[in-house]
Protein backbone atom coordinates (compact mmCIF):
# COMPACT_ATOMS: atom_id res chain seq x y z
CA UNK A 1 0.00 0.00 0.00
CA UNK A 2 1.35 3.43 -0.93
CA UNK A 3 2.18 5.64 2.04
CA UNK A 4 0.58 9.06 2.46
CA UNK A 5 2.34 12.29 1.52
CA UNK A 6 2.11 15.03 4.14
CA UNK A 7 0.89 18.41 2.88
CA UNK A 8 0.05 19.61 6.39
CA UNK A 9 1.48 22.56 8.35
CA UNK A 10 3.30 19.94 10.42
CA UNK A 11 4.56 17.40 10.75
CA UNK A 12 5.92 17.60 7.24
CA UNK A 13 7.34 15.06 4.83
CA UNK A 14 10.68 13.55 5.91
CA UNK A 15 13.26 13.07 3.13
CA UNK A 16 14.56 9.54 2.64
CA UNK A 17 18.10 10.76 3.41
CA UNK A 18 16.91 11.86 6.85
CA UNK A 19 15.10 8.58 7.50
CA UNK A 20 18.19 6.61 6.50
CA UNK A 21 20.37 8.72 8.80
CA UNK A 22 18.09 7.82 11.69
CA UNK A 23 18.48 4.11 10.89
CA UNK A 24 22.15 4.08 11.85
CA UNK A 25 23.31 2.37 15.04
CA UNK A 26 22.62 4.45 18.14
CA UNK A 27 25.47 5.88 20.22
CA UNK A 28 25.60 6.72 23.92
CA UNK A 29 25.06 10.36 24.82
CA UNK A 30 28.07 10.59 27.14
CA UNK A 31 30.77 9.60 24.67
CA UNK A 32 33.03 11.87 22.55
CA UNK A 33 31.25 10.91 19.33
CA UNK A 34 28.01 12.39 20.65
CA UNK A 35 29.81 15.55 21.78
CA UNK A 36 31.18 16.00 18.27
CA UNK A 37 27.71 15.44 16.79
CA UNK A 38 26.09 18.00 19.11
CA UNK A 39 28.82 20.56 18.40
CA UNK A 40 28.35 20.09 14.65
CA UNK A 41 24.56 20.39 14.93
CA UNK A 42 24.80 23.51 17.11
CA UNK A 43 26.96 25.29 14.53
CA UNK A 44 24.55 24.37 11.73
CA UNK A 45 21.61 25.56 13.84
CA UNK A 46 23.33 28.92 14.25
CA UNK A 47 23.43 29.08 10.45
CA UNK A 48 19.67 28.49 10.04
CA UNK A 49 18.81 30.76 12.99
CA UNK A 50 21.11 33.40 11.43
CA UNK A 51 22.70 34.04 14.80
CA UNK A 52 25.89 34.01 16.82
CA UNK A 53 23.79 33.47 19.95
CA UNK A 54 23.71 30.26 21.92
CA UNK A 55 21.31 27.68 20.41
CA UNK A 56 20.04 24.94 22.73
CA UNK A 57 18.44 21.62 21.76
CA UNK A 58 15.82 19.83 23.88
CA UNK A 59 13.69 16.74 23.39
CA UNK A 60 10.17 18.13 23.22
CA UNK A 61 7.36 19.69 21.21
CA UNK A 62 6.98 23.28 20.08
CA UNK A 63 4.48 23.89 22.88
CA UNK A 64 7.16 22.82 25.34
CA UNK A 65 9.47 25.44 23.85
CA UNK A 66 6.70 28.02 24.35
CA UNK A 67 6.64 27.14 28.04
CA UNK A 68 10.43 27.25 28.21
CA UNK A 69 10.46 30.73 26.68
CA UNK A 70 8.16 31.96 29.46
CA UNK A 71 9.64 30.33 32.56
CA UNK A 72 13.28 31.12 31.72
CA UNK A 73 12.93 34.88 31.29
CA UNK A 74 10.06 36.09 33.48
CA UNK A 75 8.62 36.00 36.97
CA UNK A 76 5.08 35.70 38.31
CA UNK A 77 3.41 39.11 38.12
CA UNK A 78 5.45 40.33 35.13
CA UNK A 79 3.48 42.23 32.53
CA UNK A 80 4.04 40.96 28.97
CA UNK A 81 2.41 41.55 25.57
CA UNK A 82 1.31 38.94 23.03
CA UNK A 83 0.50 39.54 19.38
CA UNK A 84 -2.44 37.19 18.77
CA UNK A 85 -3.01 36.23 15.13
CA UNK A 86 -4.42 32.75 15.69
CA UNK A 87 -4.52 29.64 17.85
CA UNK A 88 -0.84 29.45 18.75
CA UNK A 89 -0.51 33.04 19.92
CA UNK A 90 -3.53 32.41 22.15
CA UNK A 91 -1.88 29.25 23.47
CA UNK A 92 1.33 31.10 24.34
CA UNK A 93 -0.59 33.75 26.28
CA UNK A 94 -2.52 31.06 28.15
CA UNK A 95 0.73 29.39 29.23
CA UNK A 96 1.94 32.76 30.53
CA UNK A 97 -1.23 33.10 32.61
CA UNK A 98 -0.74 29.64 34.09
CA UNK A 99 2.68 30.71 35.37
CA UNK A 100 1.30 33.88 36.92
CA UNK A 101 2.33 36.43 34.31
CA UNK A 102 0.00 39.26 33.29
CA UNK A 103 -0.44 38.97 29.52
CA UNK A 104 -1.82 41.81 27.43
CA UNK A 105 -3.36 40.42 24.25
CA UNK A 106 -3.02 42.47 21.07
CA UNK A 107 -5.04 41.67 17.96
CA UNK A 108 -7.14 38.58 18.26
CA UNK A 109 -8.89 38.76 14.88
CA UNK A 110 -7.84 35.56 13.18
CA UNK A 111 -6.54 36.13 9.67
CA UNK A 112 -5.23 39.63 10.43
CA UNK A 113 -1.69 40.64 11.39
CA UNK A 114 -0.49 42.47 14.48
CA UNK A 115 1.75 45.30 13.27
CA UNK A 116 4.72 47.17 14.68
CA UNK A 117 2.45 50.22 14.96
CA UNK A 118 0.00 48.22 17.13
CA UNK A 119 2.82 47.26 19.48
CA UNK A 120 4.30 50.76 19.54
CA UNK A 121 0.91 52.24 20.47
CA UNK A 122 0.55 49.76 23.32
CA UNK A 123 4.05 50.25 24.70
CA UNK A 124 3.64 54.04 24.49
CA UNK A 125 0.33 53.96 26.36
CA UNK A 126 -0.53 53.87 30.04
CA UNK A 127 -1.64 50.23 29.66
CA UNK A 128 1.77 49.33 28.25
CA UNK A 129 3.81 50.81 31.10
CA UNK A 130 6.00 48.19 32.72
CA UNK A 131 5.73 45.62 29.93
CA UNK A 132 8.89 43.51 30.11
CA UNK A 133 8.55 41.40 26.98
CA UNK A 134 6.79 41.13 23.62
CA UNK A 135 5.83 37.70 22.24
CA UNK A 136 5.19 37.34 18.51
CA UNK A 137 4.14 34.36 16.40
CA UNK A 138 6.14 34.62 13.20
CA UNK A 139 4.01 32.24 11.15
CA UNK A 140 0.51 31.32 12.39
CA UNK A 141 -0.37 27.93 10.94
CA UNK A 142 -3.96 28.08 12.19
CA UNK A 143 -4.70 30.94 9.78
CA UNK A 144 -1.87 31.32 7.27
CA UNK A 145 -0.73 34.77 8.42
CA UNK A 146 2.85 35.79 9.12
CA UNK A 147 4.32 38.73 11.02
CA UNK A 148 6.84 41.41 10.01
CA UNK A 149 9.59 40.62 12.49
CA UNK A 150 11.98 43.34 11.34
CA UNK A 151 9.65 46.28 12.02
CA UNK A 152 8.45 44.79 15.31
CA UNK A 153 12.07 44.36 16.36
CA UNK A 154 12.69 48.07 15.84
CA UNK A 155 9.79 48.87 18.18
CA UNK A 156 11.02 46.43 20.83
CA UNK A 157 14.47 48.00 20.69
CA UNK A 158 12.96 51.50 21.00
CA UNK A 159 11.10 50.51 24.18
CA UNK A 160 13.90 48.28 25.52
CA UNK A 161 11.77 45.16 26.04
CA UNK A 162 12.70 41.53 25.54
CA UNK A 163 11.67 40.33 22.07
CA UNK A 164 10.54 36.69 21.82
CA UNK A 165 9.48 34.94 18.61
CA UNK A 166 7.69 31.67 17.98
CA UNK A 167 9.34 30.46 14.77
CA UNK A 168 8.12 26.87 15.12
CA UNK A 169 6.63 26.78 11.63
CA UNK A 170 8.66 29.56 10.03
CA UNK A 171 12.34 28.93 10.64
CA UNK A 172 13.99 28.02 7.31
CA UNK A 173 10.69 28.52 5.43
CA UNK A 174 10.61 32.31 6.02
CA UNK A 175 13.53 34.65 6.55
CA UNK A 176 14.24 35.17 10.27
CA UNK A 177 17.34 37.31 10.80
CA UNK A 178 17.70 36.70 14.51
CA UNK A 179 20.72 38.92 15.18
CA UNK A 180 20.13 41.61 12.57
CA UNK A 181 16.52 42.16 13.68
CA UNK A 182 17.36 42.11 17.38
CA UNK A 183 15.35 39.04 18.37
CA UNK A 184 16.33 37.97 21.87
CA UNK A 185 14.64 34.57 22.04
CA UNK A 186 13.65 32.42 19.06
CA UNK A 187 12.02 29.02 19.47
CA UNK A 188 11.35 26.39 16.84
CA UNK A 189 10.77 22.65 16.46
CA UNK A 190 12.00 19.85 14.23
CA UNK A 191 8.83 18.77 12.43
CA UNK A 192 8.23 21.73 10.14
CA UNK A 193 10.68 23.23 7.63
CA UNK A 194 13.58 21.43 9.32
CA UNK A 195 12.28 18.23 7.65
CA UNK A 196 12.80 16.04 10.71
CA UNK A 197 10.21 13.98 12.65
CA UNK A 198 8.56 15.56 15.71
CA UNK A 199 10.42 15.41 19.01
CA UNK A 200 13.04 18.17 19.08
CA UNK A 201 12.75 21.84 19.98
CA UNK A 202 15.29 24.64 19.98
CA UNK A 203 16.03 27.95 21.71
CA UNK A 204 18.21 30.80 20.49
CA UNK A 205 19.03 33.20 23.36
CA UNK A 206 20.73 36.59 23.16
CA UNK A 207 22.97 38.25 25.77
CA UNK A 208 19.99 40.34 26.87
CA UNK A 209 17.94 37.15 27.16
CA UNK A 210 20.51 35.65 29.53
CA UNK A 211 20.37 38.82 31.64
CA UNK A 212 16.61 38.36 31.97
CA UNK A 213 17.21 34.70 32.75
CA UNK A 214 19.29 35.58 35.83
CA UNK A 215 16.35 37.54 37.28
CA UNK A 216 13.54 35.15 36.28
CA UNK A 217 11.69 33.52 39.19
CA UNK A 218 9.24 31.22 37.38
CA UNK A 219 9.72 27.61 38.52
CA UNK A 220 11.54 25.35 36.10
CA UNK A 221 13.53 22.16 36.04
CA UNK A 222 13.30 20.35 32.71
CA UNK A 223 13.25 23.63 30.79
CA UNK A 224 16.19 25.17 32.69
CA UNK A 225 18.11 26.75 29.81
CA UNK A 226 21.00 27.95 31.98
CA UNK A 227 21.59 24.36 33.06
CA UNK A 228 21.46 23.23 29.43
CA UNK A 229 23.99 25.90 28.48
CA UNK A 230 26.45 24.62 31.10
CA UNK A 231 26.24 21.17 29.55
CA UNK A 232 26.66 22.56 26.04
CA UNK A 233 29.79 24.51 27.05
CA UNK A 234 31.64 21.43 28.33
CA UNK A 235 34.80 20.37 26.49
CA UNK A 236 32.71 17.59 24.96
CA UNK A 237 29.23 19.16 24.56
CA UNK A 238 26.31 17.39 26.21
CA UNK A 239 22.60 17.68 26.94
CA UNK A 240 21.69 17.80 30.64
CA UNK A 241 19.30 14.85 30.23
CA UNK A 242 19.08 11.91 27.85
CA UNK A 243 18.74 13.41 24.35
CA UNK A 244 16.82 12.02 21.38
CA UNK A 245 19.96 10.66 19.71
CA UNK A 246 18.23 9.08 16.72
CA UNK A 247 16.36 12.30 15.93
CA UNK A 248 19.63 14.21 16.14
CA UNK A 249 21.12 11.92 13.50
CA UNK A 250 18.19 12.84 11.26
CA UNK A 251 18.37 16.53 12.08
CA UNK A 252 22.06 16.62 11.20
CA UNK A 253 21.32 15.23 7.75
CA UNK A 254 18.41 17.65 7.25
CA UNK A 255 20.67 20.58 8.16
CA UNK A 256 23.24 19.31 5.65
CA UNK A 257 20.54 19.36 2.97
CA UNK A 258 19.50 22.91 3.90
CA UNK A 259 23.09 24.15 3.80
CA UNK A 260 23.63 22.47 0.44
CA UNK A 261 20.58 24.18 -1.04
CA UNK A 262 21.49 27.48 0.61
CA UNK A 263 19.26 29.38 3.02
CA UNK A 264 18.33 32.13 0.56
CA UNK A 265 17.39 29.53 -2.05
CA UNK A 266 15.21 27.73 0.51
CA UNK A 267 13.37 30.98 1.27
CA UNK A 268 12.91 31.62 -2.44
CA UNK A 269 11.56 28.10 -3.03
CA UNK A 270 8.97 28.44 -0.29
CA UNK A 271 7.75 31.79 -1.57
CA UNK A 272 7.61 30.48 -5.14
CA UNK A 273 5.59 27.41 -4.13
CA UNK A 274 3.24 29.53 -2.02
CA UNK A 275 2.49 31.86 -4.92
CA UNK A 276 1.98 28.88 -7.21
CA UNK A 277 -0.50 27.27 -4.83
CA UNK A 278 -2.40 30.46 -4.00
CA UNK A 279 -2.76 31.23 -7.71
CA UNK A 280 -4.08 27.75 -8.36
CA UNK A 281 -6.59 27.94 -5.50
CA UNK A 282 -7.99 31.25 -6.73
CA UNK A 283 -8.09 29.95 -10.31
CA UNK A 284 -10.21 27.07 -9.04
CA UNK A 285 -12.71 29.68 -7.88
CA UNK A 286 -12.04 29.10 -4.18
CA UNK A 287 -11.59 31.79 -1.54
CA UNK A 288 -8.31 32.32 0.28
CA UNK A 289 -8.68 33.16 3.95
CA UNK A 290 -5.69 35.53 3.80
CA UNK A 291 -6.04 37.71 0.73
CA UNK A 292 -3.32 40.26 1.48
CA UNK A 293 -0.09 39.01 -0.11
CA UNK A 294 1.94 41.12 2.35
CA UNK A 295 0.90 38.92 5.28
CA UNK A 296 0.14 35.65 3.46
CA UNK A 297 2.33 32.84 4.78
CA UNK A 298 4.86 31.25 2.40
CA UNK A 299 4.50 28.07 4.48
CA UNK A 300 0.76 27.36 4.77
CA UNK A 301 -2.43 28.38 2.96
CA UNK A 302 -5.92 28.38 4.47
CA UNK A 303 -8.88 27.92 2.10
CA UNK A 304 -12.42 29.01 3.01
CA UNK A 305 -15.02 26.33 2.38
CA UNK A 306 -18.20 27.26 0.47
CA UNK A 307 -21.55 26.51 2.03
CA UNK A 308 -22.49 22.86 1.62
CA UNK A 309 -18.91 21.60 1.45
CA UNK A 310 -17.85 19.49 4.44
CA UNK A 311 -14.25 19.88 5.65
CA UNK A 312 -14.10 16.31 6.93
CA UNK A 313 -15.11 14.89 3.58
CA UNK A 314 -12.51 16.99 1.75
CA UNK A 315 -9.76 15.84 4.13
CA UNK A 316 -11.03 12.25 3.89
CA UNK A 317 -10.93 12.35 0.09
CA UNK A 318 -7.32 13.53 0.24
CA UNK A 319 -6.35 10.75 2.66
CA UNK A 320 -7.98 8.15 0.44
CA UNK A 321 -5.85 9.45 -2.41
CA UNK A 322 -2.53 9.39 -0.58
CA UNK A 323 -2.26 13.00 0.62
CA UNK A 324 -2.81 14.38 4.12
CA UNK A 325 -4.01 17.98 4.63
CA UNK A 326 -5.34 19.69 7.76
CA UNK A 327 -8.67 21.08 8.85
CA UNK A 328 -9.40 24.23 10.80
CA UNK A 329 -8.58 24.74 14.47
CA UNK A 330 -10.58 26.41 17.22
CA UNK A 331 -13.07 28.93 15.87
CA UNK A 332 -12.20 27.91 12.29
CA UNK A 333 -12.95 24.20 12.71
CA UNK A 334 -15.18 23.07 9.84
CA UNK A 335 -14.80 26.42 8.06
CA UNK A 336 -11.43 26.04 6.38
CA UNK A 337 -8.92 23.51 5.19
CA UNK A 338 -5.19 24.14 5.55
CA UNK A 339 -2.45 23.03 3.18
CA UNK A 340 1.18 23.15 4.20
CA UNK A 341 3.84 23.77 1.57
CA UNK A 342 6.96 23.84 3.69
CA UNK A 343 10.00 21.66 4.11
CA UNK A 344 10.51 18.82 1.65
CA UNK A 345 8.05 19.99 -1.02
CA UNK A 346 8.38 20.86 -4.70
CA UNK A 347 6.21 22.16 -7.56
CA UNK A 348 4.97 18.70 -8.53
CA UNK A 349 3.63 18.21 -5.01
CA UNK A 350 1.77 21.52 -5.35
CA UNK A 351 0.40 20.47 -8.73
CA UNK A 352 -0.77 17.10 -7.41
CA UNK A 353 -2.44 18.81 -4.43
CA UNK A 354 -4.35 21.19 -6.73
CA UNK A 355 -5.53 18.29 -8.88
CA UNK A 356 -6.71 16.39 -5.80
CA UNK A 357 -8.41 19.52 -4.47
CA UNK A 358 -10.44 19.79 -7.67
CA UNK A 359 -11.37 16.11 -7.50
CA UNK A 360 -12.33 16.39 -3.84
CA UNK A 361 -14.77 19.21 -4.54
CA UNK A 362 -16.18 17.32 -7.52
CA UNK A 363 -16.88 14.37 -5.19
CA UNK A 364 -19.14 16.73 -3.22
CA UNK A 365 -20.96 17.93 -6.30
CA UNK A 366 -18.98 21.10 -6.99
CA UNK A 367 -17.16 21.03 -10.33
CA UNK A 368 -14.00 23.18 -10.59
CA UNK A 369 -11.88 23.97 -13.65
CA UNK A 370 -8.76 22.12 -12.57
CA UNK A 371 -7.09 22.30 -15.99
CA UNK A 372 -7.26 26.11 -16.10
CA UNK A 373 -6.07 26.33 -12.48
CA UNK A 374 -3.05 24.16 -13.18
CA UNK A 375 -2.13 26.24 -16.21
CA UNK A 376 -2.18 29.49 -14.22
CA UNK A 377 -0.33 27.92 -11.29
CA UNK A 378 2.50 26.66 -13.49
CA UNK A 379 2.71 30.01 -15.29
CA UNK A 380 3.27 31.76 -11.97
CA UNK A 381 5.83 29.18 -10.88
CA UNK A 382 7.85 29.45 -14.08
CA UNK A 383 7.88 33.25 -14.04
CA UNK A 384 8.84 33.69 -10.40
Amino acid sequence: MKSSFLMTPGPTQVPSQVSLAMAQEIIHHRVPAFGALLKDITEKLQYVFQTQNDVLVFPGAGTGAMEGAIVNFFSPGDKVAFGIIGEFGSRWAKIAEIFGLQPIRLGGEWGKAVTAQDIDLLLSSEAGKGVKGVFITHNETSTGVYSDLKSIGEVCKKHNVLYLVDAVSSLVAIDCKTDLWGIDVVITASQKALMTPPGLCFFSVSKKGWEYNQEAKCPRYYWDLANALKSLKKASPENPYTPAVTLLFGLNEALNMIKQEGLENVFKRHLQLSKMFRTGVEALGLELMVKDEKIASPAVTSIMLPEGIEAGKISGFFRNNGIVIAGGQGQLKGKIIRVGHLGYVDAFDISNTLITLGRAFKSQGKALNTEAALKKAWEVYEHE
